[in-house]
C-alpha cells in the first residue's frame, strides 16, 4: 500500500497540494478529518476503535504534509515560468523530447492521451 512507502504517500501528497492549488477558496484540511471519519463510519460495518485511530494516524500525517506544501505551488509555477522564458527555442525543444522521453518510459500507457492521428 501507499502507506508503507512514505516517498510514495509524499508523492500523492504533492500532487494533492498541486490540484488544491488551483481551488479558488479557503481549504480547511481540519473539516475534511470530520468528514472523512463520519464517512467512513456510516460505510465500514465493523468499525472499531483500531479503525479510528488508524485512520486518524494516516490523516494526521497527510494533514502536516500538505501543511508544508500550502502556497508552495505558486511560487514554484512563477519560478519555473521564468526559467522556461529564460531559454531559447532550441533548448526548450530539447527539455520537450527529454520530458516526453522520460514520460513514456515511466508511463507508457500514456501514449494513449496523446495519439495524434497520422491521415
Amino acid at each position: 500500500t501507499n502507506v508503507a512507502n512514505s516517498y510514495r504517500l509524499q508523492e500523492e501528497c504533492d500532487v494533492l497540494a498541486l490540484r488544491m492549488a488551483k481551488f479558488k477558496g479557503a481549504v480547511v484540511l481540519s473539516e475534511f478529518r470530520s468528514v472523512m471519519l463520519a464517512s467512513l463510519r456510516s460505510l465500514v460495518k465493523d468499525w472499531a476503535s483500531l479503525h479510528e485511530v488508524s485512520w486518524s494516524w494516516l490523516w494526521d500525517n497527510v494533514e502536516r504534509m500538505l501543511k508544508t506544501l500550502m502556497g508552495r505551488p505558486a511560487k514554484q509555477e512563477a519560478s519555473l515560468a521564468a526559467f522556461l522564458a529564460s531559454l531559447d527555442e532550441s533548448s526548450l525543444m530539447t527539455i520537450r523530447r527529454e520530458v516526453y522521453s522520460k514520460f513514456f518510459t515511466l508511463a507508457p500507457a500514456g501514449q494513449d492521451y496523446f495519439k495524434q492521428s497520422t491521415t
